[in-house]
């Protein structure tokens, strides 16, 4: 079944208000609406390709639970939402320039973030893929940022700062090295190879540090020494005179 099949050729047409095109067993949607005035859903269909997608959504694009395998001829803006999560997806290529709120492409194959948009106005998800470095994802993240769930082995290409939480847990790391500058919320690690936090003392984390129990979580007043001596080395060997 094509979209054209079940609702008519309207290429080129502005809809007023959501479309809502969800769990018709769709396999195209060529003939679509170029703009749409409301929400855009095409989630829970078998589609493989966004060939016909609207150019412009001024709320929500959601076209997740397809077969997508790639993004290309994706609106070039959207005002609200872009959730292209369960597909079978191995890039961001085609994303849109602008997405006004939450980026999720969580639980497909992506083993790289380039062709993201480079500021997220809300939070961005990019769990359950096969990354394995951060580099060409977004620079400025106004939500959470949850790359849990990978095989990151670097945290090299996070945003500077991050408004809310951040989750990295569930990956390959041995080091924090990388972690952003700011982090608005909760900062989650677990379930990494990490040795040691000393990383974290670098960076200002407004919430609570959720970690292995075998690694110890710096203290209020560790960051605070650590910010006063700017150096890893004089910072060790303060503790290492106060524990004497």
């Amino acid at each position: 079944m094509t979209f054209i099949e079940k609702y008519g050729d309207h290429s080129g047409e502005t809809h007023d208000g959501d479309l809502i095109v969800s769990s018709q067993g769709l396999t195209s949607i060529k003939g679509c609406y170029k703009n749409v005035k409301g929400h855009f859903y095409c989630n829970g269909n078998k589609l493989t390709s966004l060939e016909g997608a609207p150019e412009k959504v001024n709320g929500n694009f959601n076209c997740n639970g397809n077969m997508l395998i790639s993004l290309e001829s994706a609106p070039k803006t959207v005002n609200g939402n872009f959730d292209c999560s369960y597909n079978k997806l191995t890039s961001l290529e085609g994303t849109p320039k602008t997405v006004n709120d939450y980026f999720t492409c969580s639980y497909n194959k992506l083993t790289s973030l380039e062709g993201v948009p480079k500021t997220i106005n809300g939070s961005f998800y990019c769990t359950g893929n096969k990354l394995t470095s951060l580099t060409g994802g977004p620079k400025i993240v106004n939500g959470n940022f949850y790359c849990n769930y990978n095989k990151l082995t670097s945290l090299e290409g996070t945003p500077n700062i991050v408004n809310a939480d951040f989750n990295c847990g569930n990956n390959k790391l041995t080091s924090l090295k990388g972690i952003p500058v700011t982090v608005g919320g909760n900062f989650s690690c677990n379930n990494n190879k990490l040795t040691s936090l000393d990383d974290l003392l670098s960076s200002d984390i407004k919430g609570t540090i959720k970690a292995d129990p075998k690694l110890e979580i710096p203290t209020k007043e560790d960051f605070e020494l650590f910010k006063k001596v700017k150096s890893l080395k004089k910072f060790k060997a303060i503790k290492k005179l106060r524990s004497v």
